[in-house]
C-alpha cells in the first residue's frame, strides 16, 4: 500500500467520523422542537390555571420587599434542610395545593414528567412535584431565559443522563401569564423523558 493510499483511507475515516458527529450533534438538538411542541400545547394549558395562577400572584405580593440577602438565606436554608430531619421551609411548599396540583400532573403523565416546578417573580419556588436541590432559581436559565424574556419565552435545556435512572431527561421552561392582565408573572420548568417525548 502506497503512502498516498494510506493518507487516502485515513482522510476517508476521518470524514466519516466528522459526519457521525455531526449526525450526533443533530439528533441531540431533535428533541428542541418536540419539547417546544410539548409546551405549547399542554404545558400551557396547564399554567393557566387558577391553582397556579392564585398561587403565583398570592407569592409575589408576599415576596414583593425581598431583598437578595434575604432571598440567599431562604435558600441556604432550604438547601440545609434537604439533608435536615425537621424542614419546615420545604414542608410548607411541597404540601400546598399547587404542589398537589403539580404532583397528580407527572402522575397523570405515566412517566413523561420527571419533574415540575413553578418559580414566582423573584426565581423562588411556589409549588412543585417533587423536591429540588435548591429554592432559589433566578440566577439559573431556567427562569433567566423565560420571566426575564417575555409572555411567550421557552427554553429547552441539553439532554442529560439521570444517574439514578439511567434514563435520559431534559428540562423544558416557560413563562407562567396571568390571563387576565397578559403579563408575566413566573415561570415554570418541567424534566421531560426524551426517550417517551421523542416516540410522540
Amino acid at each position: 500500500m502506497t503512502i498516498h493510499h494510506r493518507i487516502r483511507i485515513a482522510a476517508a475515516a476521518i470524514a466519516v467520523s466528522l459526519a457521525l458527529c455531526v449526525a450526533q450533534g443533530a439528533r441531540a438538538q431533535d428533541h428542541v422542537p418536540k419539547a417546544t411542541a410539548w409546551a405549547q400545547k399542554t404545558l400551557k394549558g396547564w399554567m393557566a390555571d387558577p391553582v397556579v395562577i392564585d398561587a403565583i400572584k398570592a407569592q409575589n405580593a408576599k415576596h414583593a420587599s425581598l431583598a437578595q440577602d434575604k432571598i440567599d438565606a431562604l435558600d441556604k436554608q432550604w438547601r440545609a434542610e434537604t439533608k435536615a430531619g425537621a424542614k419546615p421551609l420545604i414542608d410548607s411548599v411541597i404540601g400546598n395545593p399547587l404542589s398537589a396540583y403539580l404532583k397528580k400532573k407527572e402522575a397523570d403523565s405515566k412517566g413523561l414528567v420527571t419533574e415540575i416546578f413553578v418559580m414566582d417573580d423573584k426565581g423562588l419556588n411556589v409549588g412543585q412535584s417533587d423536591v429540588t436541590s435548591d429554592y432559589w432559581q433566578g440566577d439559573e436559565a431556567k427562569w433567566q431565559k423565560t420571566y426575564s424574556v417575555g409572555p411567550n419565552a421557552i427554553f429547552v435545556d441539553k439532554v442529560d443522563q439521570d444517574e439514578s435512572t439511567q434514563k435520559f431527561q431534559t428540562q423544558v421552561s416557560m413563562s407562567v401569564v396571568d390571563p387576565a392582565s397578559g403579563k408575566v408573572i413566573g415561570a415554570v420548568t418541567v424534566g421531560l423523558d426524551v426517550e417517551m417525548l421523542m416516540e410522540m
